[in-house]
């Protein structure tokens, strides 16, 4: 989890939402990613996107059957489907979304029946650290939209 927050650091000094995300395989990091979605004015530049799409390419697969996730933000919707759709064994994050997430607080995609495959979801990994990097960003950006007097 502190790769995913080095990403995350990224994201924070690139002005992204900071989040990062990792993905291992055979205890080696094989897809790394940070937000881009401001930087390349794309929707899907989510941190957990651009480490899938790495990892699948470091495999030559699209399937990452026996790859773990870390990222440092509970997953939205979109991302919970492409970790689906990528039939990852694991995602561990460190703290929940309460507006978009996916993976637990808002919905639970990791546990939908109606889907083929099914992940198992570790939270709370350096809650407090992703947590505090999130608040000092917006925080940030709020004092950037207040005048000073």
């Amino acid at each position: 989890m502190r790769e995913a927050l080095i990403e995350a650091e990224k994201a924070f000094d690139e002005d992204e939402v900071p989040v990062g995300a990792i993905v291992i395989h055979k205890n080696k990091i094989i897809g790394r990613g940070h937000n881009k979605t401001e930087s390349l004015h794309d929707p899907t530049a989510h941190a957990e996107i651009i480490a899938l799409s790495a990892a699948a390419n470091y495999l030559n697969n699209w399937r990452l059957t026996d790859a773990y996730l870390y990222t440092t933000l509970e997953p939205c919707l979109m991302c919970a489907g492409a970790l689906i759709l990528s039939r990852i064994k694991r995602v561990i994050f460190g703290t929940y979304d309460k507006k978009f997430g996916a993976c637990g607080s808002v919905y639970n995609i990791p546990e939908n029946n109606k889907l083929n495959h099914k992940f198992d979801v570790i939270s709370g990994i350096l809650s407090v650290e992703s947590q505090l990097l999130l608040q000092d960003f917006f925080k940030r950006k709020r004092r950037e939209k207040i005048p000073l007097k």
